[in-house]
C-alpha cells in the first residue's frame, strides 16, 4: 500500500512541502513471468526479426512456435527478451525463460507475466490444440451452416450470420451445441464471445448461450 507523507522542508513556508512516497512492501517480481516454461521436444520455438506494424509499432522481434498442429507467431515488446535453452535430447522437456529490462517498472512487470502466459498457450495450442464447447438453452434456439457461415436461430425475426475466423474449426454435433477447435486460444475465445453476445444467459428463466461449463444462479421473479 502506497502512502504519501508531507514533510516540511527546512527554511520554507508551510505552503511549500516536500512530498515523500514510501511503501510498506518492496517491489516484487512477476510471479508468472519468472517461472521457467517447459515444453515438449515436438515443439520448436525460435525468434526472428519483425517489421513494425500499426498494431505493434515498436516491436522489432517476434517469437514463432511450431508444433504438430501448425505454427503461431507473436511480436515481442522491445523490453521483453526470450531465452531458449540449448536442445538436449536426453532431457525430458526443453525449457524457456522470459525476462524484461527493468522488473521494477509497472508496465514491464505486467507484460512480463502476460508474455509468458501467451507463450504457454501457444505451446499448448500447436501441440494439443484447444476445444471450447457452446450450448444453447431456449425454445427454438439452434445453429447450422448456411453458405459457409455460421447461422444462429435465436428468436429474432432473422437469422444471425457469422463469418468463421481463419484457423477456427466449427462443428455442430447437435442443433443446440457448437464445438470450436483450433490452435489459437485467443481467436477461439473471441469468436465464442461474439456468439454469446447475441443471447447472454439471463438469470430468471436461465435461457441463453452458455460457454463451456458456465452456469448462472437462478433468480426469483417479482411476485404480485
Amino acid at each position: 500500500m502506497w502512502v504519501q507523507r508531507l514533510v516540511r522542508a527546512e527554511g520554507t513556508s508551510f505552503s511549500h512541502y516536500a512530498c515523500r512516497s514510501f511503501t510498506t512492501t518492496g517491489v516484487s517480481q512477476s510471479m508468472i513471468g519468472r517461472r521457467v516454461l517447459k515444453y515438449p521436444h515436438e515443439v520448436a520455438i525460435t525468434t526472428e526479426p519483425y517489421l513494425p506494424t500499426p498494431s505493434f509499432p515498436r516491436a522489432t522481434t517476434q517469437v514463432t512456435v511450431k508444433g504438430p498442429r501448425g505454427s503461431l507467431s507473436m511480436p515481442l515488446q522491445p523490453f521483453v527478451a526470450v531465452q531458449i535453452d540449448a536442445h538436449d535430447p536426453t532431457a525430458p522437456k526443453r525449457t524457456l525463460s522470459v525476462s524484461v529490462t527493468d522488473p521494477k517498472d509497472r508496465k514491464q512487470r505486467a507484460m512480463w507475466g502476460t508474455t509468458r502466459a501467451l507463450l504457454e498457450n501457444m505451446v499448448e495450442g500447436v501441440h494439443e490444440g484447444f476445444t471450447v464447447p457452446i450450448r444453447f438453452n431456449g425454445v427454438g434456439y439452434r445453429a447450422l451452416f448456411e453458405e459457409g457461415k455460421l447461422s444462429l436461430k435465436l428468436g429474432y425475426s432473422h437469422p444471425i450470420l457469422l463469418d468463421i475466423p481463419e484457423g477456427v474449426d466449427v462443428k455442430i454435433p447437435a442443433p443446440t451445441r457448437i464445438i470450436l477447435q483450433g490452435n489459437d486460444l485467443q481467436k477461439i475465445t473471441q469468436f465464442a464471445a461474439s456468439i454469446r453476445k447475441w443471447r447472454p444467459p439471463e438469470p430468471y428463466n436461465q435461457k441463453g448461450i452458455f460457454i463451456g461449463d458456465e452456469t448462472i444462479k437462478k433468480k426469483e421473479g417479482k411476485k404480485r
